[in-house]
């Protein structure tokens, strides 16, 4: 009887823990979940490596590509044009490029704020409204 508590208390310590200090872990994204900034990192990730390769692109060509030209080009190691939920969309304009990953909207009384990112030539990744 007396292992049995001890694993009982041992739970609830583990859970206590896990409640307050994991929970309530900060985001790099204000308003966000932990599994959510998980994601966000990798957007931001992919939103770099397709500047690069539009950099590239631009290099070579001397004029911005889209996202599917750059993917058959072999100038983009990745093959997808999302990551979970969030689009990819190149927008050219001669050799000016900008990049946008959007998320649908988040349902109505949700917490959770799905925010849109851009990055250009600056290979500066930001937060639009």
């Amino acid at each position: 009887m007396r292992a049995f508590a001890v694993v009982v208390v041992a739970a609830i310590l583990l859970f206590g823990a896990y409640e307050f200090y994991l929970k309530k872990m900060p985001s790099s994204d204000q308003g966000t979940a932990p599994a959510q900034a998980i994601s966000l990192t990798g957007v931001r990730s992919d939103l770099l490596q397709i500047a690069q390769a539009e950099r590239g692109s631009i290099a070579l060509n001397g004029k911005c590509v889209s996202l599917e030209e750059l993917i058959s080009a072999g100038g983009l190691t990745m093959n997808r044009k999302e990551r979970d939920g969030y689009t990819y969309q190149v927008n050219c304009s001669g050799s000016d490029f900008q990049i946008l990953a959007e998320h649908p909207p988040a349902q109505e009384g949700s917490v959770i704020r799905y925010p849109k990112l851009v990055i250009d030539g600056t290979m500066q990744v930001q937060e639009i409204q």
